[in-house]
This record gives structure tokens, C-alpha cells and sequence, in this order.
């Protein structure tokens, strides 16, 4: 039979950033449980709003499956004596499933004659089942701190209020989070300040929207907003710039979605866009308004809660809210560029970057000529890498900065420019914390570009050298991030830079650290092995990105290259059959006792025709793919070796390797060697073999 079922989480407002993240951690874990206990169903569906997370689960079982149980015992040879009397085996067997001894039989497994005792184990109604089916899924939600409420020991994310709990009609009787469930939920906290029978799950979701003014829908309510907030742009002349982190939050917020458009004066377009856009989404969750250009226009879209019978009146209201917040930006913003950034870097040397590594003007200090060697490498302006280092932080100790976290940097290119500085430092200045997150743009010139990796490896060494690399989930200075930055700039921009240079002078400008030995072969190792999680989302096997990091290569760009080549390579018919031969001829030299005493082939002591042909290819292919290797066309390089498949394979069909001429032996060794060299000169592509 089945049936519909329903349970609602009732709270004070939860976090709004969360409440998304909530909602399907909670549903996951929910559908989890049933399909755990074989409980089968159509459909399932998420609810959330700021004061509720609810599950409706369709065509639900109402009870799991019955179960044949065959609990097999001792052979009959110990189970009876030899005049076929049970002994004490046969009754601990019968004893153990609650049985007489009579009703045991004897049935052949297979191999032998056993006890056996065959029953049917009946199923449980769901209504058992889901309370802690439930309550084991709020136990599992990722709430990082649980908070109590009252003088109950009961934990959660936000005080709890009801519990609604239905299978069908019927109430499934429980108490969650202190609370008896019921079929009683709560409409708008505004527009329908009462409570409201749920007569079943399927009627939930249209009852809270008719008669409870509430969207009860995550993502209904989030398109709402989204197409609410695009006309309201579209009304003014503009484009409303809708985020993606900023609408989640929005509809987080809100359970009745109405958008409403607000204006400020123009005279606050004079303080740089990104200062007024940080103020109007950090402190007062409001989506901006551009032109067709990109400009910032003097309008904002704000989400309300409820339906006003006056909307002119909240406009006004949140027109007053948002002046003098934009009025001290102007004013931070005028007061800041009285001082020239340099004269700020005297005010670093009292900021603490870390207690080990000194201060904030320490690091820039180190920054500076770690970026200006970068640069000379690059090919960039090593003066401008190094003006761009020593300005870098000198707007942290800026009015704007201090209000406005996410202006770090922005603040500073503005600075500059209004200090005359060269455009490419002050951009510079902005581009070093690019990029900040996965997908995230890159620094646009190559000084920003240097600027930006000296920064990050200036961290990574430090941290490590002090002996703090991230553990577990545990990475407070975000190397893991600074490593994948340091990554994406060299692979995408180009910059073929060998990276256990850039570590060894990055450690040199820290001087004396606590863990300085081996430390820039422990930092590369941490580095290059961030490329597995970036290949695996590009959906590269581990074992092409194995078989090129057992090169022990440092240079990133050419890594990434030759991964891709190895990448493409592997997807060939003829792949898996070199891996393989690579992997025997691995194996053979692997045995011997001093490989490095194999000589050059010897032609004239070929013998088989396979090994003559396989030779003569070998060594056209060398003549052919060297020239490729020098230029790093390796994905060329290697399907043109993979015309080898043939000619190898005959080779290990007719020839014996390990003979008892020495000298055959050697040099067919010499060729094997030869051959494998081919290969080992992208990739240890013997390791595209699958581990068994």
C-alpha cells in the first residue's frame, strides 16, 4: 500500500546563507533513511523558508517487505551422534533461533548436509520507522554550532516551535526537539499570524501558499525574486545584477517575495562603484542597477516580506537606511586619498601578519623581491612588480578598508591612481588577490600576475616553514586555495616558470625558519598534488595524473601539458596495450641488478625478426618524436608512438627476453630499455594500468 508522508521542521528564523544548504542536507539524509529500510517511493520534495525545513515524500510505503530468513547450521555429522541424537551443537543451533529441535531440518548447501531453519521475518509499518528516520537526519545536518533554548538539553541550529509529522491523515506520534508532533503548521509571521491543519502531504505546500501567504518552494520562491528584481531593473533603464550567493540569500530571508526599487543621489557615483555595491549587498542585502555599459546606476532593489498597502512608504524607508551608509563611503573614500598609500606603510609594521612570520610590512618587504625576481622570469616589469608588492597592503590600514573588508585592494588601485602611480601597479594592487575562488578570473597583466603568486607563495612557504600545513579540514591561512591560485595563474597565463625555483627564493627571503629543511621539496610535493582534485574535475583518471607526477617534475605548466597529452593518449584503441607492454617491460628491468649497465642496442646481434623490426621502428620513432619532445608537442609525440602497438606485441609473442646467451640477452634488454625511454620521455605510462 501506498501512501504520502510529510514531516516540517518549525523554528525561529534559521541563518539565511544555510537555509538552502539546510534544506537539501536534510532531504538527502531523509531519502537516505527510507531507502535504508527498503522503504519504497515515487517522489520526494524539499520546503524551506526562513522558519521551517519540511520533506514531503510521495507514494511512499506504508510498510517494509517481508524477509525470508534461512539461518544454515552445523553439518549433520556434528549435528547428530551416531545414533542420531542431537548433540549439543544441534541444540545451542536450535536454542539460538528460538526453535525446537523438532523444527529444524536437513537440507545440502551445496557441500554438505546442514542444519537449516527457514522463516519469514514480517515487515515494519513505516510509521516505526520515520521518527528516527527523522531524527537521525537532523542529527546529521551540518550545523557547526548548535544552540539550546530554555532549560531543555535539546539541540539545533535555531530554537525549535512545531514538529508536523503525517503519514496520509494520521499523525505519526513522536516527540523531535522536544516537541509532539502534530498536523498544526504556522502561516506568514505578518499576513496570517495563526496556526493552519494540514489535512495531508499533498495538501501542504498549497495550503501554506493559499491561506498561510507563504512560498513555501526554496527554489520557487528563489525565481520569484529573480524575475521580480530583473523588471524592477528593467523599469529604471537598467540591469539588475543578480548574484548568485546574494539571491540564495535574499530568499533565505524571505517567505513572501516582493521586490521594490529605491533610488540615492547621484553625488554618490563619485566614490568608486565597488565601495557603494559592497554597502548596499554586505549591510543591507540589495541588488544593484547598471546601464547597458556596465556603469553603476543610482538605484537599488530591495526583497520585502510582505505586501504593503503603502510600498512608497518602505521605499523611503530603506532609502533612509542606505544615505548615510553610502555617506560614509564618501566620506572614507574623500579622507583616505589625503594620505598617499606610502605613508601608510609605516602603520604595517604594528599589524601582525603571523606571530612566527612577522608583521604585514615584513611581508611586503619579502613580497617585494620575490615579485621582481617573477617578473624578471616572466618577462614583466620587475620596477613595477616591486613598487605594485610595497603598495600592496597599505590600504588595509585605510577608513575604507577598516568598514569595508571586501574593498582590500579595490581601495588601493584607486589610491594609487589618485597618487599618480602607474596604472599597471595600481592594477597591480587590485589583481593580487585574484583569483579568490574556483572559476574565479585571473590577474589581467603580468606584473598583477607576479604580484599575485609572490603573495601566495610567500604564505604557503611561511606556514609550512613554521610548521602549520593544513590538516584534515583544518586550514586557517587557506594554503589550499593560495595553491590553486598559484597553479591556475601559471597554467593559464602561460608563465613557464619552474616552481621549485620560485619555493627555493621564496624560502631564502624568510631567512632562518623552524621547519626549513627539506621544506621546499615538502611544499612542491603539497602543491603538485593539488592537481589531482583539479584533473579529477576535468574528469582525468588519477592514473594519468600518477604516471606523469612520477617524473618528479616542478614545473607546472609543463605538467599540465603533459597530462593533457597523456589524457589524450589514454582514450587511444592502442593505449591500454602499450601500458600494459611498458608495464611487463617495467617489471623485467625492475629485476635487474643494476639496470644503468645496459648498453646501446647492438644491431648486429638482433636475431628475431620481430626484435629487428621493433628496433628499426624504435629508432625512426626516436628520429621522428625528439624534435616533438623539445617543443612539449607531447600529444603529438605520443600518437605517433602508439604506432607501436603491433610490433611490440609480436615482439613479446615471438621473442624470449631472458635467454641464456648473455649477450642476446643484454641487448634485447638495451632494446626494451630504448623502447620504454620513448615513452618516459612524456609519461610513466606504464602506470595507466589499472592496480589489481
Amino acid at each position: 500500500m501506498m501512501s504520502d508522508f510529510l514531516v516540517e521542521i518549525g523554528t525561529e528564523e534559521l541563518p539565511p546563507t544555510a537555509l538552502l544548504k539546510l534544506s537539501t542536507s536534510f532531504t538527502e539524509q531523509v531519502k537516505n533513511g527510507v531507502s535504508a529500510e527498503e522503504l519504497n517511493f515515487a517522489t520526494i520534495e524539499s520546503y524551506a523558508t526562513p522558519r521551517r525545513l519540511a520533506v514531503v515524500i510521495s507514494g511512499i510505503d506504508t510498510q517494509t517487505p517481508e524477509k525470508d530468513i534461512v539461518a544454515w547450521g552445523p553439518p549433520k555429522k556434528i549435528a547428530f551422534d551416531d545414533e542420531g541424537k542431537p548433540t549439543k551443537a544441534a541444540e545451542a543451533f536450535a536454542k539460538k533461533n528460538g526453535i525446537s529441535i523438532d523444527d529444524v531440518q536437513l537440507e545440502n548447501d551445496g557441500k554438505a548436509d546442514k542444519l537449516v531453519y527457514r522463516s519469514t521475518k514480517a515487515g515494519k509499518a513505516a510509521t516505526e520507522l520515520l521518527p528516527a528516520i527523522v531524527q537521525n537526519a537532523l542529527d546529521k545536518l551540518p550545523i557547526p554550532k548548535r544552540m539550546r533554548w530554555g532549560a531543555s538539553r535539546t539541540e539545533f541550529v535555531r530554537p525549535a516551535q512545531w514538529i508536523v509529522m503525517m503519514l496520509d491523515e494520521q499523525v505519526i506520534e513522536c516527540e523531535i526537539l522536544g516537541f509532539k508532533s502534530g498536523n498544526i503548521t504556522r502561516g506568514h509571521r505578518f499576513h496570517c499570524d495563526t496556526t493552519l491543519e494540514v489535512a495531508n502531504p499533498a495538501a501542504y505546500a498549497s495550503l501554506l501558499e493559499t491561506s498561510g501567504h507563504i512560498i513555501p518552494s526554496f527554489e520557487k520562491r528563489r525565481d520569484m525574486i529573480r524575475t521580480q528584481v530583473t523588471a524592477e531593473g528593467e523599469k529604471v533603464g537598467g540591469v539588475a545584477v543578480i548574484g548568485d550567493d546574494l539571491l540564495d540569500e535574499v530568499t533565505g530571508l524571505v517567505e513572501w517575495p516582493v521586490a521594490l526599487t529605491g533610488s540615492f543621489e547621484e553625488r554618490f557615483l563619485e566614490v568608486p562603484a565597488e565601495a557603494l555595491i559592497s554597502s548596499m549587498k554586505e549591510h543591507q542585502k540589495y541588488f544593484h542597477v547598471e546601464n547597458k555599459d556596465g556603469d553603476l546606476l543610482p538605484h537599488f532593489i530591495t526583497v520585502s516580506n510582505i505586501v504593503s498597502n503603502d510600498p512608497a512608504q518602505v521605499i523611503s524607508g530603506n532609502e533612509r537606511v542606505i544615505r548615510p551608509r553610502l555617506s560614509d563611503a564618501v566620506f572614507f573614500y574623500e579622507t583616505d586619498k589625503k594620505v598617499k598609500l606610502e605613508t601608510r606603510l609605516e602603520k604595517l609594521k604594528n599589524v601582525v601578519f603571523q606571530a612566527k612570520l612577522g608583521t604585514i610590512y615584513d611581508k611586503t618587504q619579502r613580497v617585494m623581491s620575490l615579485a621582481a625576481a617573477i617578473a624578471n622570469t616572466i618577462g614583466s616589469n620587475a620596477d613595477y612588480a616591486s613598487r605594485a608588492a610595497e603598495l600592496s597592503k597599505a590600504d588595509l590600514v585605510s577608513d575604507m578598508v577598516l568598514e569595508f573588508d571586501k574593498m582590500q585592494g579595490i581601495a588601493g588601485c584607486y589610491y594609487a591612481l589618485a597618487d599618480g602611480e602607474p596604472e599597471e601597479v595600481a592594477n597591480a594592487i587590485k589583481d593580487q588577490y585574484l583569483p579568490k575562488f574556483a572559476g574565479d578570473t585571473l590577474p589581467e597583466s603580468l606584473t598583477g600576475s607576479a604580484v599575485a603568486l609572490a603573495d601566495r607563495l610567500d604564505t604557503i612557504v611561511g606556514i609550512f616553514g613554521i610548521g602549520q600545513p593544513p590538516t584534515g579540514s583544518k586550514d586557517p591561512f587557506a594554503l589550499r586555495r593560495a595553491t590553486v591560485g598559484v597553479l591556475r595563474i601559471i597554467v593559464e597565463k602561460q608563465l613557464d616558470v619552474d616552481l621549485r625555483d620560485l619555493l627555493q627564493q621564496a624560502q631564502q627571503q624568510h631567512g632562518d625558519l623552524p621547519a626549513g629543511e627539506g621544506l621546499v621539496d615538502t611544499v612542491l610535493a603539497y602543491m603538485i598534488e593539488r592537481f589531482r582534485a583539479w584533473y579529477e574535475e576535468e574528469h582525468i583518471s588519477a592514473e594519468v595524473f600518477l604516471a606523469v607526477s612520477a617524473k618528479g617534475l616542478s614545473q607546472p605548466l609543463d605538467i599540465n601539458q603533459r597530462v593533457q597529452a597523456v589524457h589524450s593518449f589514454s582514450q587511444l584503441a592502442e593505449a591500454q596495450a602499450l601500458a600494459a607492454a611498458n608495464k611487463r617491460v617495467s617489471n623485467i628491468l625492475a629485476k635487474l641488478d643494476n639496470e644503468s649497465l645496459i648498453g646501446a642496442v647492438d644491431h648486429s646481434l638482433l636475431a628475431d625478426a620481430a626484435e629487428k623490426t621493433l628496433a628499426e621502428l624504435v629508432q625512426s620513432k626516436a628520429a621522428v618524436v625528439e624534435p616533438l619532445f623539445q617543443q612539449r608537442q607531447y600529444k603529438e609525440a605520443l600518437a605517433n608512438l602508439a604506432d607501436l602497438r603491433e610490433p611490440v606485441d609480436a615482439f613479446f609473442e615471438d621473442v624470449m627476453v631472458m635467454v641464456d646467451d648473455e649477450a642476446l640477452k643484454n641487448n634485447r634488454l638495451a632494446l626494451l630499455k630504448q623502447l620504454r625511454g620513448l615513452f618516459l620521455e612524456v609519461a610513466d605510462i606504464s602506470l595507466l594500468v589499472p592496480a589489481k
